[in-house]
């Protein structure tokens, strides 16, 4: 039987406003219900969208459906807490994709990407690094899709050249130095849902030095390129006017972030709550802006996030059921010797890139790990395994090649993802992670004596 268009566009419509739903949800955590009513709505919306599913999503909503009926018949308690998760995770990955279409439509965005691409090869591949990082903070995949098309139209003018394989380099490195630093990223937010004792300024103030000493030394592993200054046409005539655009991105960057560490260090709001709350508040302000510049106001449907709403919120609620199963069958009271603290530490970035090597997504990795890991962890050895956490996230994120990332990148620009993560980033990679490791192992080790 055929479908007709308005029962489709009606359907659509629905799934958006049930993600919506989800996100006033997530807002709103604290009433009673209000978790497992956003879960049901994620749950609604994707059961609509399944058509619209990739593989990896299915079978995490199988997963889901079968980690449901187990708990529901041995451990009914774990339910309410795990479609909580479910739901704050769904708010805050809605709220960050609405901040990044809000944001990703400027001028001021545009004048960024193009400055990335100018002056002398280190140069150029370093502003192109920090500089998608820097976009990533609040765009998230949005910088890829960005400056990836930037890449793209130098191919089309000029070529493949060792120019446009060091920016696609420089593209991937520069993403996946976010996770590991930025205060508004899917991994940080996670991680400290996981491990409340820890606040989100002492993380960044090691993962942030962490996240530059990975770019720095990637510029060790890229092509030569001949000394040539490259100039852009259409580039502005002065610094000043360069200079501008990034100064008005960075300080909406750091209005969002200083609400966020004010609402979860002074009003105390869960941190994954601060973030959505910030977000949300620049959202809102960007279109009274728009209004007030007569432009429409116009809502980004929500419709065609089925696959990432799967990805967030079905990681969220495995790792609440596997965190809380392995409580019970390890008896509650479980810890470790003192000696595999530090040794699971410089592990578990290596879990994540082994996973990522198989297709599974970080978010998956992170919700296993946080579950199982946080409720046994020293509580001041926390720093440990969260810079373990962050750091595998971020290198599994640059260097393998299943990541939503490189396959944006491989869409975008040609260069194909098992290149970029087996020949590219693949010694690099490893080399982090081994040092990610062992920091994260010294860190426990010197914590967890205090």
């Amino acid at each position: 039987m055929a479908v007709s268009p308005l029962s489709d566009t009606f359907v659509v419509q629905l799934r958006s406003a049930l993600a919506y739903t989800a996100l006033f949800a997530g807002v709103f955590s604290a009433l009673p219900a209000a978790g497992p009513a956003g879960a049901v709505a994620v749950c609604v919306a994707v059961a609509l969208g399944w058509r619209d599913l990739n593989p990896v999503s299915r079978v995490i909503c199988l997963l889901v459906v079968i980690a449901g009926l187990a708990a529901l018949i041995t451990e009914p308690g774990a339910l309410p807490g795990a479609a909580t998760n479910m739901t704050r995770l769904s708010a805050l990955l809605i709220t960050v994709m609405l901040l990044s279409s809000i944001l990703g439509r400027s001028r001021d965005l545009a004048s960024i990407s193009r400055s990335l691409f100018l002056g002398r090869p280190l140069a150029r591949y370093f502003s192109v690094a920090f500089g998608t990082t820097f976009v990533a903070i609040p765009l998230n995949f949005g910088s890829v899709g960005v400056v990836a098309s930037m890449i793209r139209s130098e191919i089309d003018h000029n070529g493949d050249s060792a120019m446009t394989r060091n920016a696609a380099r420089a593209v991937l490195r520069g993403f996946g130095a976010s996770p590991i630093c930025s205060p508004l990223s899917v991994s940080v937010v996670i991680t400290l849902t996981f491990l409340p004792v820890l606040q989100a300024w002492q993380l960044i103030a090691v993962s942030l030095p962490l996240a530059v000493c990975y770019l720095l030394c990637s510029s060790l592993f890229r092509e030569q390129e001949l000394a040539a200054v490259h100039e852009a046409a259409d580039a502005p005539e002065s610094r000043g006017q360069r200079l501008l655009p990034w100064l008005r991105f960075a300080a909406i960057i750091g209005g969002i972030c200083v609400a966020t560490f004010t609402l979860s260090g002074l009003a105390g709001q869960s941190y994954s709550r601060a973030v959505i709350l910030s977000c949300l508040g620049a959202v809102i302000l960007g279109l009274m802006l728009r209004r007030w510049q007569g432009e429409p106001l116009a809502i980004p449907s929500m419709a065609p996030m089925s696959n990432e709403l799967v990805i967030m919120g079905g990681s969220a609620f495995l790792g609440a059921i596997i965190s809380h199963f392995a409580l019970v069958l390890m008896g509650g009271a479980v810890s470790l010797p003192d000696w595999a603290y530090p040794v699971v530490a410089l592990m578990v970035p290596f879990v994540f890139f082994l996973g990522g090597m198989g297709g599974l997504n970080p978010i998956v990795i992170g919700s296993l790990t946080g579950g199982v890991l946080s409720p046994i962890w020293p509580e001041t050895a926390a720093l440990g395994l969260a810079i373990a956490m962050v750091s595998g996230w971020g290198l599994t994120t640059a260097g393998t090649p299943f990541s939503a990332n490189s396959l944006l990148l491989a869409r975008l620009t040609g260069y194909s993802a098992r290149v970029a993560a087996r020949r590219w980033n693949l010694t690099l990679s490893l080399t982090f992670l081994a040092g990610s490791g062992l920091l994260a192992a010294m860190l426990t080790v010197i914590l967890a004596g205090q």
